[in-house]
């Protein structure tokens, strides 16, 4: 049997939003790219996927998963923004807007980071919102947009929906969309990643980062850091706000 997700008040959409995710992800696969999580069955209370065993990671299996994730994100997507289905999307639980843009940044700015502020604020956990605000207006300008395509990205990154198992990576969980390849990258720094700098030599093997990168982690990271200021307590809104900071400084 396989291991079912269950609830009975699941926001309308939201396990099929999840299968469609994960089923738009798994079509790089043929192309080398990461190895995604089967759906057995989705309905709008459950869904069910394949059963995986986890094991530990190592150096391999990280390489590895370095080198699929830049073959899944090189597989392309539409546009940026754009998400598979034709319902609502997430992340975790909270709903995102269907926003899309011809430029990265416009995209990034109103789709995934100034959605969730105002939820932060009122949840007591951001003080400074103009400063994330002022950081969204630098990254809506262009300021840290180039010529790459869109990318066909997991969204949602973070260790937890990584899954080492015993013959290597299988990913759970998306928010897959057209965005940025350094998205996935700086979410999978911010909340740790086994061997992070053996899977960023996997992926640079395949597809090269460009220069600088590093320092713009801060900029992908606004992303989550809003996501969980919205709901996850004042130390996600502290961050967050330094995160503004570091991309003001880019500037």
């Amino acid at each position: 049997m396989g291991f079912v997700k269950r609830s009975a008040s699941a926001p309308a959409g939201f396990f099929e939003a999840e299968a469609a995710g994960l089923a738009w992800l798994a079509e790089a696969e043929e192309c080398g790219g990461c190895r995604i999580a089967r759906v057995e069955s989705a309905a709008p209370d459950a869904i069910e996927l394949e059963r995986v065993t986890e094991g530990r990671a190592t150096p391999a299996a990280a390489r590895a998963f370095g080198a699929a994730l830049a073959r899944t994100h090189g597989a392309g997507a539409p546009g940026f923004g754009w998400a598979p289905g034709d319902g609502p999307i997430f992340i975790g639980s909270r709903e995102m807007p269907r926003t899309t843009a011809a430029r990265w940044g416009e995209f990034y700015a109103s789709g995934r980071v100034e959605p969730f502020l105002d939820i932060a604020v009122r949840a007591g956990s951001l003080r400074d919102a103009g400063l994330v605000r002022e950081a969204c207006a630098l990254v809506a300008s262009g300021a840290f947009d180039d010529d790459a395509p869109p990318a066909r990205i997991h969204g949602d990154l973070w260790n937890g929906n990584v899954l080492w198992a015993p013959d290597g990576v299988v990913l759970i969980d998306p928010a897959a969309h057209g965005g940025h390849g350094e998205t996935d990258l700086a979410m999978l720094a911010l909340f740790g990643c086994p061997y992070l700098e053996t899977v960023i030599a996997g992926y640079e093997a395949v597809r090269p980062l460009r220069a600088r990168w590093r320092e713009r982690v801060p900029v992908h990271q606004l992303h989550p850091l809003a996501v969980h200021a919205a709901g996850h307590g004042p130390h996600y809104g502290v961050a967050l706000e330094d995160a503004a900071r570091r991309t003001l400084a880019l500037g």
